[in-house]
């Protein structure tokens, strides 16, 4: 049986779907029983656990051949990254107590980057995690391709999207999340000893400016990417409702500047093969 947290977003539910396609059981690990109630139609079973509550994901990881550890989002985070550090602990106290077959943990892109950033909260946590006597693969995706559902509706109604990717024509390493799940699934069934990063991006990478031919073939007009100058990022992130948008500046800057990138060689990289096309044609069916 395989666990899995946060099945109910996309790679969590890409990951789960390829899993009972394939006759493995999987155990939904939510937060609460009516987020679990689309899994138990499908034929999971259903553990309540949130992220930061030890003792709850020790028990939803009992007995498990595999934990699919997927740390949540924190966008804004304190100083310290206090949000994050409260996972990790939960996380490890679980996984020590349970003491699983082995583990898949979702990291990112540039994880090894020593440069603070909004993605060091990943670095910590793969610091933390790869400490536990389990086997443990981190799987650091690409940049996702779903991120640019942001920009569907001025790409639509205006012909326009604004890119804190720069500059326009430099390619970015990109994954679509499906590819991300499926990919999750391949590697929780593979038994193996030790801690191993897999990464992970699509067959080709992709600008902004490709974004916007992407956007522009799909919508049947013209889009053009624009880029957001850098000296506004601080008072525009600011007046989005973030309270600390330096994180989020040094990511973009980690990325823009090239030290946001994968660790090993060319050759090890993984590779996906669902196109930007693709994601953009159902980000724009799913807006309509």
């Amino acid at each position: 049986m395989y666990a899995i947290t946060g099945i109910t977003g996309q790679v969590g539910g890409a990951m789960a779907r390829a899993l009972l396609d394939a006759g493995q059981p999987v155990r939904a690990v939510v937060r609460d029983v009516a987020k679990g109630a689309e899994w138990a139609t499908r034929g999971c079973e259903v553990a309540i656990a949130t992220m930061e509550d030890g003792a709850a994901l020790a028990e939803a990881f009992k007995g498990a051949e595999g934990v699919f550890i997927l740390p949540p989002n924190e966008f804004d985070p304190s100083p310290g990254f206090p949000e994050a550090l409260a996972v990790i602990d939960a996380v490890k106290e679980g996984l020590e107590a349970a003491r699983p077959g082995r583990v898949v943990c979702l990291s990112t892109i540039g994880a090894q980057a020593h440069q603070p950033n909004l993605l060091t909260q990943r670095t910590l946590m793969e610091q933390e995690l790869g400490k536990l006597a389990v086997p443990m693969t981190f799987l650091r995706p690409a940049w996702f391709m779903e991120n640019f559902a942001w920009d569907v509706a001025s790409a639509r109604d205006a012909g326009i999207i604004a890119s804190f990717l720069q500059p326009l024509d430099r390619t970015v390493p990109m994954i679509a999340t499906v590819d991300i799940g499926h990919l999750a699934a391949k590697l929780i069934q593979e038994r193996r000893e030790g801690r191993r990063i897999v990464e992970l991006e699509a067959e080709r990478r992709y600008s902004p400016n490709d974004v916007a031919a992407a956007f522009a073939d799909v919508l049947r007009r013209p889009v053009r990417a624009e880029a957001v100058p850098r000296e506004t990022w601080g008072a525009l992130f600011k007046s989005q409702g973030m309270k600390d948008p330096l994180p989020r500046i040094q990511m973009l800057d980690g990325f823009n500047e090239g030290w946001i990138a994968f660790e090993g060689p060319p050759s090890s990289i993984v590779k996906g093969p669902t196109t930007l096309e693709t994601v953009m044609r159902a980000l724009v069916s799913s807006e309509s």
